[in-house]
């Protein structure tokens, strides 16, 4: 959070051009101050790119840059039962093994870059008077959309957090490094995803865009306990037009697809704007390749019920025939499952990272209607979820859900996609799934690794304001 010591905004923008119409062409590509730039709808239109600019995060090998989405996988999939580390090595392995500590560079990397992002929507929202009409409304939904996504993902990965809803500067010590009870973090961004879902259209695919909103929204009030809400929610994105892809492969290798709701853009080839987590995930490529490697656990629950989902999210190490690596995303595509490159250097990948798709939103759907049920023979929820295992090539009629096959069914539908570990702690399983995860593979889980540790260094910065998390 050091960059919330910065009262100037440093906007880098990195001349951002999707694959789709989504962001601004051409952008500035000049670094200029915030402190009286934005004077017109155009200019503060920069400010809402660099937004998503903040998201994206700098592909560098780097330490002190912000890497944001780049590295969310270390602190979601591999802090849970799906993914480990290729061979137990080195600062990534903290996660596969439940020994993150507080000095973990990647655990920094994510938290101030979350926190940048949380500055660069403040600063939009600050400036919205030189918007107007529906344009301000526009730009006002995108700010608050972007930060309440940032927030909903520190809040549950770390608990009670700052909450800095305004532009701070450096003297602003208490806000900065006071942390808030979630409960006050989980009323913004309700409230601010409420203003999103109100203000927005759903034109964009790789902006925030109404039905982002509603589908986040949702989730938040699933992991409240909001059932109602998040049902309604979800039917509201239900009837907006998005479909399922009826080809599994193409969610990940057509982009702004018709099952996308919100993708973070990127553009193959491009040092500024492409993204190298796909080559991480490969071996002997990358920075620090073979990290995000499939589980055995993972591997068989795809292979007992994956269908046609299995080939295009998992496959075998052909350098290393025992591990298996991640499928969906792969940079240098796989000529045996027609997949084709997405760029020249797998290090300068262009492939988005699919945030929200119309999958999550129908089993969503199917979880918001069993509620705090076990099971349910719902005709809604079934439609919902049979529709799911249709696509994935499934057969059999589905007449009864229950929480544990929704769950499974999360498991693999959404396999690799940062979904799992939020899914565990949603449906209240998570200490027993991962306790027994780690008895079997060697290692040690107990309760306080739910939480991620406060870096030492925001801790140090705050002099003291700043608490730990237990058990750290």
């Amino acid at each position: 959070m050091k960059n919330l010591n910065i009262i100037i905004l440093i906007l880098v923008l990195f001349g951002f051009q999707s694959c789709s119409d989504d962001y601004l062409s051409p952008s500035p590509t000049s670094a200029v101050g915030a402190l009286g730039y934005y004077t017109d709808a155009a200019q503060l239109e920069t400010g809402v790119i660099n937004m998503y600019d903040g998201i994206q995060g700098i592909n560098s090998t780097t330490t002190s840059d912000n890497h944001a989405i780049q590295v969310e996988f270390y602190l979601t999939e591999m802090r849970s039962d799906n993914t480990r580390t290729k061979n137990g090595e080195g600062e990534p392995a903290q996660f596969d093994n439940f020994s993150v500590e507080p000095t973990n560079g990647i655990v920094n990397d994510y938290y101030r870059s979350f926190y940048n992002v949380i500055y660069r929507a403040n600063t939009v929202l600050e400036n919205l008077g030189v918007a107007s009409g529906d344009v301000a409304a526009q730009f006002e939904g995108e700010a608050k959309f972007v930060r309440a996504y940032a927030y909903f993902n520190l809040v549950r990965l770390f608990g009670d957090v700052p909450l800095v809803s305004t532009v701070i500067g450096p003297e602003d010590t208490d806000v900065q490094f006071t942390r808030v009870d979630k409960n006050e973090i989980y009323n913004l961004i309700v409230s601010d995803l409420e203003t999103a879902s109100s203000n927005l259209d759903d034109r964009y695919r790789t902006r925030a865009s109404k039905s982002a909103a509603q589908g986040l929204l949702a989730k938040v009030h699933l992991t409240l306990g909001n059932y109602v809400e998040a049902q309604s929610l979800c039917e509201s994105v239900m009837a907006a037009g998005y479909q399922l892809e009826p080809n599994f492969k193409d969610i990940f290798y057509t982009e702004a697809n018709s099952e996308v709701i919100f993708a973070i853009g990127f553009i193959n080839d491009d040092s500024k704007d492409s993204q190298n987590f796909s080559a991480e995930w490969l071996n002997a490529v990358g920075r620090t390749a073979g990290v995000n490697y499939a589980t055995t656990e993972a591997v068989a629950a795809l292979d007992a019920m994956g269908g046609n989902r299995t080939a295009y999210s998992y496959r075998i190490d052909a350098i290393q025939n025992e591990q298996n690596q991640v499928v969906k995303y792969l940079p240098n595509g796989d000529e045996s499952l027609e997949i084709e490159p997405t760029s020249s250097d797998p290090t300068l990948a262009g492939n988005d990272w699919i945030v929200l798709r119309y999958a999550d939103i129908l089993l969503m759907h199917v979880e918001a209607i069993i509620g705090a049920s076990e099971s349910t023979t719902s005709s809604a929820a079934i439609a919902s979820f049979q529709a799911i295992r249709d696509r994935a090539g499934i057969e059999g009629d589905v007449t009864i859900i229950t929480k544990t096959d929704l769950l499974n069914e999360r498991r693999v539908e959404l396999a690799f996609e940062n979904q799992r570990l939020f899914d565990l702690i949603r449906f209240g399983v998570a200490q027993s799934v991962l306790s027994d995860f780690a008895a079997n593979n060697g290692y040690s889980f107990t309760a306080n690794d739910l939480l991620l540790p406060l870096p030492t260094q925001e801790i140090g910065l705050s002099n003291g304001v700043l608490t730990q998390n237990p058990g750290y």
